[in-house]
């Protein structure tokens, strides 16, 4: 969001999980988490997530000796999700303790217009309301596109899967992206919070396809563990097992990021429900089928 509004130069200072674009990643890191989840499978950060929430403690750290040597003017942080990423409550401390006065915007978006809405909030605090217009309507105008390409198309019936096991369902923007794409997820509801799902409730419902976009996991590594969803009870029964579509994309880039690019996810789902649309196949790191063989009843 930052660099869409050409204030790349101004930023001095990331968290450990902004990556993107190239310049970011370059920039000091002001936040850490305090484990690494790089060789746990989804399970194992599950439960890490549970056990430390439930002593009322954060699993990210700010670091203060980078921040203060930062010294910003604006900080830039979401109520969100805790899970995801430092809390407000812990940045305003930081904030506070830096001797001056310091401003804190903290983003909270539900959907893809409350993401536009946050490029404005940005760009208000940076005097670059000109540029977020322009942004906005780049924005809109792939949304649009795809929405036209997938408007005759039938609705397919789909299961998001924000985490593969405990299984959550993927919600916020997600059912708005997925409509623009061409299709429909009845188990999760547009604006709200992501949430457990019971397995039962995904039989009974029996989506048509499957898409796999655990957060933070790249297509690679969600290919890697999606077994884990695969080997859950009956699954080989599902419609979208039996018939070839599950599929696995980058939740880490493009739909758990309340950012531009989730306007480019909209197209990388239209993709995989209706390839028959597009001249052009999915480029396979945004997302592709994934063999089910080793899934068992």
């Amino acid at each position: 969001m930052i660099y869409a509004l050409g204030l790349g130069d101004s930023l001095v200072g990331v968290s450990h999980e902004c990556d993107y674009p190239e310049g970011a990643k370059a920039k000091p890191k002001m936040i850490e988490p305090i484990f690494d989840t790089t060789k746990l499978n989804s399970e194992r950060i599950d439960a890490l997530v549970i056990e430390n929430m439930r002593q009322g403690k954060s699993i990210y750290r700010i670091r203060f000796e980078e921040l203060k040597r930062a010294n910003p003017d604006l900080i830039i942080t979401q109520e969100l999700c805790h899970v995801c990423a430092i809390g407000a409550t812990d940045v305003l401390e930081a904030a506070n303790r830096l001797g001056k006065p310091v401003k804190v915007l903290s983003l909270n978006p539900h959907t893809l217009g409350d993401v536009q809405d946050d490029i404005r909030k940005v760009a208000g605090a940076t005097d670059r309301q000109e540029e977020a217009g322009r942004v906005i309507t780049r924005l809109n105008a792939k949304a649009e596109r795809i929405k036209g390409i997938t408007k005759g198309a039938s609705k397919t019936r789909v299961f998001c899967a924000e985490w593969l096991k405990p299984v959550m369902n993927a919600g916020h923007w997600i059912p708005e992206i997925l409509e623009y794409a061409g299709g429909v997820d009845e188990l999760a509801s547009k604006g709200q919070p992501s949430t457990y799902v019971d397995w039962n409730r995904v039989l009974d419902y029996d989506p048509e396809a499957i898409v796999l976009m655990p957060c933070g996991f790249s297509t690679p590594r969600t290919i890697r563990e999606a077994t884990q969803f695969l080997d859950l009870p009956n699954a080989k029964q599902l419609s979208a097992v039996r018939n070839d579509r599950v599929y696995a994309t980058d939740g880490h880039n493009y739909f758990s990021r309340s950012g531009p690019r989730l306007f480019d996810a909209i197209g990388i789902l239209a993709h995989m429900l209706h390839p028959e649309l597009f001249s052009q196949p999915l480029d396979p790191t945004l997302g592709c089928k994934v063999e089910v063989v080793e899934a068992e009843a």
